[in-house]
């Protein structure tokens, strides 16, 4: 069961939790004075003493803002306040009434430091009005600095969708009582800014998603040898530099032994990768092998979905990548029981979709499980956003990763990694948790204007860090 800080909740989830909480005593006021205080300590920070402006909208979110501002002004800071309209909830009504400071026109508050939206929260569904949009851009454009409270105003809390034509960018988002699945979603999660959370008492929610964060992983025990550490095999096919990039990221994510599967022999092949040209079938046939990857490099010919059919036949656990997702049908894993991990890009998601008869619908979220209970495999629908869906309804995202992983290979390294952590013995959704978070993570290390080589080579210092 995820953790407070970790799990994600949907706007369904979040209102039975805060209705668990009022059941156990705490009123709708109490929370929203939890909630406005605990946000008030980050906008205090990131202020440092600069003047505040505050936008309130009708609903709690509002509320929310009220109590920040209030909180803002007891400790002595510059605060003003903009509403941009009555409240309409009892608790925000309440709040305003406890706000001791001033509440000013737009026009008046047209310029500041830093511009707090409290315009509308999670609850939000319809497309947000022309008339709250033009004041939030309008006071967005004359502040140096803004932070969304909860969620931007303008976002579907859960499919990450836009309900404006434009949003503001944000330095920082602070989610109230849980992260919602906005905050890992594109493309409301480019205009969020840094990612903090507010606790406000949530406990865990049964079924709840789950937030990506830093693995925990142990070295070899002392008497350790490659085979007990794991061994994993990638085949090649018809571009080996592929398979070859995804068989170097394996090989420094914590597998014993990693071997290059290619239906010939290859010139330039680094001296500590193995490199078997036997029959794949034979080569397959080694019960010490704990995980297989196929796909990138594979080619869509005949003899790629021959040696596809050969890996999805032998049974052991596999990851699908690349050429394979694109050859995969569900009549080829008609006989299979063994693990299966699935890692497609967005074209590749689609190219599944249609394979399987989904419906191809919804949020990425949404997609990724009809996928997984369609497919019975884990999938890891990757991106700029990256979401794990597994059969059972698991769901985990991933926090927002650099954008120059948008480069050819970075894919592959991706898939290398999850390969290593299922040879390693680690079971399927949780190996592509802790793949996906090593790869966002070596992509911080790596710096700017890496290759995939970079990376696959900066996986070894994201990988001890988790030591």
């Amino acid at each position: 069961m995820p953790q407070q800080s970790s799990q994600i909740l949907s706007v369904a989830q979040m209102r039975a939790a805060e209705e668990a909480l009022m059941a156990a005593g705490d009123s709708v006021d109490v929370l929203m004075q939890r909630a406005g205080r605990g946000a008030a300590d980050y906008v205090w920070r990131l202020a440092a003493g600069r003047r505040v402006t505050v936008l309130c909208g009708p609903g709690n979110n509002g509320g929310d803002g009220y109590v920040i501002a209030e909180t803002i002004r007891e400790r002595g800071g510059e605060v003003c306040l903009v509403a941009a309209s009555e409240p309409r909830t009892d608790a925000a009504r309440t709040a305003r009434s406890r706000y001791q400071g001033e509440i000013l026109d737009a026009a008046d508050a047209a310029r500041g430091d830093v511009l707090i939206d409290c315009l509308y929260g999670s609850g939000l569904t319809r497309p947000l009005a022309k008339d709250d949009a033009a004041l939030l851009l309008g006071l967005a454009r004359g502040h140096r600095h803004a932070i969304a409270v909860d969620l931007p105003s303008g976002v579907a809390s859960d499919s990450g969708m836009l309900l404006a034509a434009e949003l503001p960018h944000y330095d920082m988002t602070l989610a109230l009582g849980a992260w919602k699945f906005a905050h890992f979603l594109m493309p409301a999660m480019a205009a969020m800014g840094a990612l903090r959370l507010i606790g406000i008492g949530v406990g865990p929610v049964d079924g709840a998603a789950q937030a990506i964060g830093r693995p925990r992983i142990a070295a070899p025990a002392a008497d350790a040898h490659k085979y007990r550490r794991g061994m994993a095999a990638v085949t090649g096919g018809d571009m080996p530099g592929a398979a070859e990039l995804a068989a170097r990221a394996a090989q420094h994510a914590g597998v014993g032994y990693v071997k290059l599967l290619a239906d010939k022999r290859h010139s330039g092949i680094p001296a500590d990768l193995v490199a078997e040209t036997a029959p794949l079938a034979e080569v397959l046939g080694d019960s010490r092998i704990g995980a297989v990857l196929v796909g990138p490099g594979l080619g869509r010919h005949g003899e790629s979905r021959e040696r596809l059919v050969t890996v999805l036949a032998s049974g052991i656990p596999a990851v699908l990548d690349a050429d394979a997702l694109v050859l995969l049908s569900p009549r080829l894993l008609a006989e299979r029981s063994a693990p299966l991990i699935a890692t497609p890009h967005e074209g590749e998601l689609m190219a599944l979709e249609r394979a399987f008869g989904c419906e191809g619908s919804g949020s990425k979220v949404v997609r990724a499980q009809e996928l997984a209970r369609a497919s019975g495999m884990v999938v890891v629908a990757k991106g700029p956003d990256t979401v794990i869906a597994a059969a059972d309804g698991r769901i985990a995202c991933a926090p927002r990763a650099s954008s120059w992983l948008s480069v050819a290979g970075t894919g592959d390294v991706l898939a290398g990694l999850v390969l290593s952590r299922l040879a390693c013995g680690m079971e399927p959704f949780a190996a592509a948790a802790e793949a996906v978070w090593l790869h966002g993570e070596a992509a911080h290390l790596a710096g700017p204007a890496f290759t995939a080589g970079d990376l696959a080579l900066a996986v070894r210092a994201a990988f001890g860090s988790c030591l």
